[in-house]
């Protein structure tokens, strides 16, 4: 026998004690799927983008902490989440756009993910202000920007405000219009299992039940961060920073993403939109929700690609893509 390998019954203990810490391990794993799904979930994104070339950064902006990931080299482009989410909302546009030559920077706004969560209001408007602090913590001049649901509101209202640092802008599902919502605001801080339900069907067409272990998770979330998603309602509620009427003022190229079947922002405020903004396209995706650069991702992603590369700038127009 060899002496590397131990003698028969000590190296029968030595794969018995190996099987047992394999299913522990196991176990453990599948212990933490099941209490915490979303902070396992999370952990595997930000494994994966790791691999993928991401880095995980912090800035101080002012008396904020601010998280982001940044990932490649060359053009800037700033992606900006919606409401409730965070940066790893990107994640799966993130290494594409990366590979394409653009440095991409996906921001935890402030209030969410990893970002200080102090006591303000939340508003469009803070957001705004936090975007160009992180703009200029970047040295970036200008670059081009990506904005999805409230993140669609926040990268319309910074052209708006700065247009000479915007070169080229893109938004999916984009609130900032007003218009009557018919789901309840409250499902975005969901507080029961039926409630999380009810949240999922109005992001995803292809809404399925949410099992009872996830459920339980964003529950135990909302009851310590739903405040935030709330008094950040509230604000967008309260009017002061819609968008109505001032669209027309952006002269600069300007993509609107739509899922077809979005129940959140319905299809009429992408069309409004794009009514106000001449140069403006507006790329419709049959068989997506509010979820589109996700869910459709391989239908958007090359659309989201040429609207950033063509040059010159795409003409206007209207296109819809069936999956």
């Amino acid at each position: 026998m060899s002496e590397s390998q131990p003698p028969g019954p000590t190296r029968k203990r030595w794969l018995r004690r190996t099987l047992l810490a394999i299913l522990l391990l196991a176990f453990a794993s599948g212990l933490g799927v099941y209490l915490r799904p979303l902070w396992v979930w999370r952990q595997a994104m930000r494994a994966w983008l790791f691999l993928e070339g991401a880095r995980s950064e912090y800035v101080q902006l002012g008396p904020y902490r601010i998280h982001y990931l940044v990932a490649g080299g060359g053009k800037p482009l700033l992606l900006i989440h919606g409401l409730g989410s965070r940066a790893d909302a990107w994640a799966l546009l993130i290494p594409p756009l990366a590979r394409r030559g653009y440095r991409v920077y996906a921001l935890d706004l402030l209030g969410y993910g990893r970002s200080d969560r102090p006591d303000v209001d939340y508003s469009i408007a803070l957001e705004t202000r936090i975007v160009r602090q992180f703009l200029d913590s970047q040295q970036i001049g200008q670059t081009d920007l990506g904005g999805w649901s409230m993140g669609g509101w926040i990268a319309l209202k910074f052209t708006l405000d700065h247009p000479q640092r915007v070169r080229r802008v893109f938004v999916s599902d984009s609130a900032g219009l007003n218009f009557k919502p018919s789901w309840d605001p409250g499902l975005f801080s969901p507080r029961t299992p039926e409630q999380v339900d009810q949240f999922a069907a109005i992001l995803t067409p292809r809404y399925r039940h949410v099992p009872l272990f996830l459920a339980r998770d964003v529950i135990r979330e909302m009851r310590r961060h739903g405040w935030v998603i709330r008094r950040s309602m509230a604000s967008m509620q309260a009017g002061a920073d819609l968008l109505d009427g001032k669209l027309a003022q952006i002269s600069l190229p300007l993509l609107i993403v739509w899922g077809k079947q979005d129940a959140t922002t319905p299809l009429e405020c992408g069309e409004e939109m794009h009514r106000e903004i001449p140069q403006s396209i507006l790329a419709i995706f049959d068989g997506c929700g509010h979820l589109a650069p996700v869910e459709c991702r391989r239908a958007v992603l090359p659309e989201i690609i040429r609207f950033l590369e063509a040059d010159p700038p795409l003409p206007a127009g209207a296109q819809e893509f069936s999956r």
